[in-house]
């Protein structure tokens, strides 16, 4: 498949016959062809995984860590936790100087019957989360409650922690 080319040397006149490929972007082409085949599916995700996907894979580990928001205010700091299914007998927070754990227990039961289908799903687990704090709360005035699954609590800041503003001169 190579064409030959000839070229005219400018201070011999002389020809130079060489061999050239027949088309001169053809490893770019065949880049092109391995790229498109690569990303087939678009975008960054070249692939298609046939087996189930991680959030699939998590959901039985759903209750186990409360997802948190950690809110530092100018003279305190606000915990929300999101814990769907405890019951507030069933959950435990406590705080030191700079850290705040929640633990709990949730139990969900659903059942579902149809002619000769039966299905049982029993959920318990025991969760433990503890947040590092962004300064040093004074845990003996520390307010909690809980609504619709809903966890806030707030932490005063101790004094030296505050934010403090500095004049400029």
């Amino acid at each position: 498949m190579a064409s030959e080319t000839k070229e005219t040397a400018p201070a011999k006149g002389r020809e130079i016959q060489k061999t050239t490929p027949a088309r001169a972007l053809a490893p770019f082409e065949e880049m092109d062809r391995m790229f498109e085949s690569f990303f087939r599916h678009g975008g960054i995700r070249p692939w298609r995984f046939e087996w189930p996907s991680f959030p699939e894979l998590a959901r039985p580990l759903e209750g186990i860590a409360p997802k948190i928001d950690v809110i530092d205010r100018e003279s305190e700091i606000l915990v929300r936790a999101e814990i769907p299914g405890v019951d507030k007998k069933d959950l435990e927070v406590s705080v030191s100087e700079n850290t705040l754990t929640l633990k709990g227990e949730t139990r969900r039961e659903e059942k579902e019957e149809r002619g000769d289908y039966h299905r049982h799903e029993i959920s318990v687990g025991a969760f433990a989360r503890t947040v590092a704090l962004p300064a040093e709360v004074d845990g003996d005035k520390a307010k909690a409650a809980f609504k619709d699954g809903i966890l806030e609590v707030t932490l005063p800041k101790r004094e030296q922690a505050r934010r403090h503003s500095i004049k400029l001169e």
